[in-house]
């Protein structure tokens, strides 16, 4: 059913901004594995298959400036840096790991419905498309 009429509001803007940080596949992940406990960087590049490490530090700061994670920095030779889940980062791990669980459920309809598009609109067709949205 389509609204009759749709107001971009304050909520609204603030809903996307929200997702736009917290969507992210590296976001994702990085919430994940904290979820579990506190890890040095090195660690989380480790965990994290094909993170590069200018993105994971570029993700964990951008975690650190909303409030998601804290970063605390030890004295020590050569210094040690835990990053962990704030209140506000563990929070953010319910939905997180409602969607993951809602993926792995649903992987085969997903896969399902994707062969139905692709045999009803043609797989160089479906390639074109998406190559030309994603330009």
């Amino acid at each position: 059913m389509k609204p009759d009429h749709f107001e971009v509001t304050p909520a609204c803007t603030a809903v996307h901004h929200i997702l736009a940080r917290v969507g992210d596949k590296w976001t994702v992940l990085v919430v994940s594995y904290l979820g579990n406990r506190s890890m040095r960087f090195n660690e989380l590049k480790r965990a994290i298959n094909g993170i590069s490490q200018k993105m994971l530090t570029s993700t964990l700061r951008s975690l650190e400036r909303d409030g998601f994670v804290t970063r605390t920095v030890f004295p020590t030779i050569p210094p040690r840096v835990d990053y962990e889940l704030t209140d506000l980062g563990r929070d953010l791990l319910i939905p997180v790991r409602g969607l993951g669980d809602w993926a792995i459920k649903n992987e085969q309809r997903v896969r399902d419905a994707r062969a139905r598009f692709d045999a009803a609109h043609g797989d160089a067709e479906v390639q074109r498309s998406f190559a030309h949205a994603a330009e």
